[in-house]
């Protein structure tokens, strides 16, 4: 009796003590948002100047959700509509992208097949009225609301044309705006078929699908290239659905698993595979994350794909979204994912943050192996490393502040404007005048041409006059700026390989669309060269699945 006694003193401690615990959680929780509301009252009666409260509580929101992580974010209601073009990659509108430039708003690329391009739009056709209202001074966020609408509305646009200098009205019928997420697919080789996917959005996996069965249907496709570079994720049922194409049914592709069970779950292959045989490389990079990360890792560790090219990001996170009232959302972080060998890919421990606030990568010392299903060593903690590392093609740092400044562009559709016709992406180069033209036109424009061994030696200059030794070492610094020193034209020409690939690229799109734009790119494309070598090797393929000679 004496030890029962106990035993329910104990027992009615305990859950006395969780009880206790959990009213005071709620009690702090209260007592946190009770101080809150007062301080914007507060705030809101006596603060100096006048302040806008819903602004105030934006602001407190989104620094709270930034404490966490970057993917748990607050959606208020008017960016919903942004966020579901995000998630579904639909709209209605023309289908053009379009930047602000003096006196309106410009063409920057149509999309294939879609009302603006159906209406003979081009790039570089500028728009000065949207429904009667000028564009001049139209930033370029509200001119992208008045084109978007209800599918089916007309769409009235006054357009000065890039061709023939014309200035004519159009009547457009708004489209339901979808985006492929199958930017190029094509026979890169005699045997080897090639899939570019840009995301994973609603029925990207279709798209996917479509593309595979497209190449299947010419009879020459032996070998595949599937390329997620720069490709950051989207749907998780995109993703699975994707890898079902080419491991058996009910094969387990990812798991997720978070603090509160009910978001745990297990994603099975459910349909039977298209191909459980093809050779199949997979290019990734440092951009590619999330749900391209679940593909690439999950082929890996069925060894049912090489991975080729660098390690890629590391987002091994989950979001769910929840309705918050007022047409507000948030998307809350809710579990991680796990890939088939158990690994989990996150890179980032944003539970353990430095005293500053900051994150850092999981340590070394945190990072475990796993095996594949042939056995071969994989490791969690850091995104995907690849089975055959390769380096992209890196560029001079002129060359990206050309392209970050639109100079690349501008240039195409300037060339656009009076050549009707170029040959085909896979033949067409630029010619040494065409070349010199654009040298004539770039060095004409504001763009920083130092080169990085310039940035690093005027940052030497300014550390040595900082510790009082220029006097001692000017003589060999002249000397080294006269050695690396040249002007916008020289350095224009000294960078003129990487330079023009990217020319081309730009240009090729002007008249093949974007699918003009990945033509060009394959010609360059080291990565994919080593992909299509790999492919070409049916003993090197083995080998790298640990398949044995």
């Amino acid at each position: 009796m004496h030890f029962l006694r106990n035993s329910i003193i104990t027992g009615s401690f305990v859950v006395f003590s969780v009880l206790s615990f959990a009213q005071s959680k709620d009690f702090k929780a209260a007592q946190s948002l009770d101080i809150f509301h007062s301080l914007l009252r507060e705030l809101s009666l006596f603060y100096v100047d006048s302040i806008e409260v819903e602004k105030l509580v934006a602001t407190g929101i989104e620094s709270m959700l930034e404490s966490l992580d970057p993917y748990t974010v607050y959606i208020p209601e008017e960016v919903a509509g942004e966020f579901d073009i995000m998630i579904t990659g639909q709209y209605g509108g023309m289908g053009a992208l379009i930047k602000k430039a003096p006196g309106g708003v410009v063409i920057s690329e149509p999309y294939k097949g879609f009302p603006a391009d159906m209406a003979g739009l081009v790039a570089g056709d500028k728009i000065l009225e949207i429904d009667g209202h000028a564009t001049a001074d139209m930033d370029i966020s509200t001119a992208s609301k008045q084109l978007k609408g209800i599918v089916g509305t007309p769409l009235v646009l006054k357009v000065a044309k890039l061709r023939g200098n014309d200035t004519v009205t159009l009547t457009l019928t708004r489209g339901r705006i979808r985006i492929s997420d199958i930017t190029y697919t094509g026979m890169v080789a005699d045997s080897i078929g090639y899939i570019r996917l840009s995301s994973f959005t609603k029925d990207g996996s279709r798209d996917f699908k479509n593309a595979f069965v497209a190449l299947q249907k010419t009879g020459a496709l032996k070998k595949l290239i599937i390329d997620l570079r720069s490709n950051s994720g989207g749907s998780l049922d995109e993703a699975v659905n994707i890898v079902s194409l080419f491991v058996p049914r009910n094969t387990e592709i990812v798991a997720l698993r978070g603090r509160i069970k009910q978001f745990d779950r297990v994603y099975k292959t459910k349909e039977q595979p298209l191909d459980t045989e093809i050779p199949i490389a997979v290019l990734v990079n440092n951009l590619s994350a999330s749900a391209a990360e679940i593909v690439a890792g999950s082929l890996q560790d069925l060894d049912r794909a090489v991975i080729i090219g660098s390690r890629t990001f590391g987002k091994g996170l989950v979001q769910t979204p929840s309705n918050l009232g007022y047409n507000a959302q948030v998307k809350i972080t809710t579990a991680k994912y796990y890939i088939p060998s158990g690994r989990c890919i996150q890179a980032i421990d944003y539970s353990h943050r430095n005293a500053d606030g900051s994150v850092g990568q999981i340590p070394d010392s945190l990072i475990r192996p796993f095996k594949t299903k042939n056995g071969r060593t994989v490791y969690d903690g850091g995104g995907i490393m690849p089975d055959i590392l390769s380096e992209p093609l890196t560029y001079a740092k002129i060359t990206y502040d050309i392209a970050a400044r639109d100079m690349l562009h501008d240039f195409s559709v300037r060339y656009f404007a009076t050549h009707p016709a170029i040959a085909a992406p896979e033949d067409f180069r630029l010619t040494d005048e065409e070349y010199n033209d654009f040298v004539q036109y770039a060095a004409e424009r504001p763009f920083d041409d130092r080169t990085t061994t310039e940035v690093l030696l005027e940052q030497l200059e300014t550390a040595i006059k900082a510790e009082h030794l220029y006097d001692t070492a000017k003589a060999e610094l002249d000397t080294l700026h006269a050695k690396i020193s040249h002007d916008k034209r020289s350095k224009l020409l000294l960078f003129r390989p990487e330079l023009q690939q990217l020319l081309e690229n730009e240009i090729c799109a002007r008249y093949y669309y974007d699918e003009g734009r990945f033509r060009s790119m394959l010609r360059y494309d080291r990565q994919a060269a080593d992909a299509i070598m790999l492919l070409d090797d049916a003993k090197a393929y083995r080998k790298a699945l640990g398949m044995g000679r």
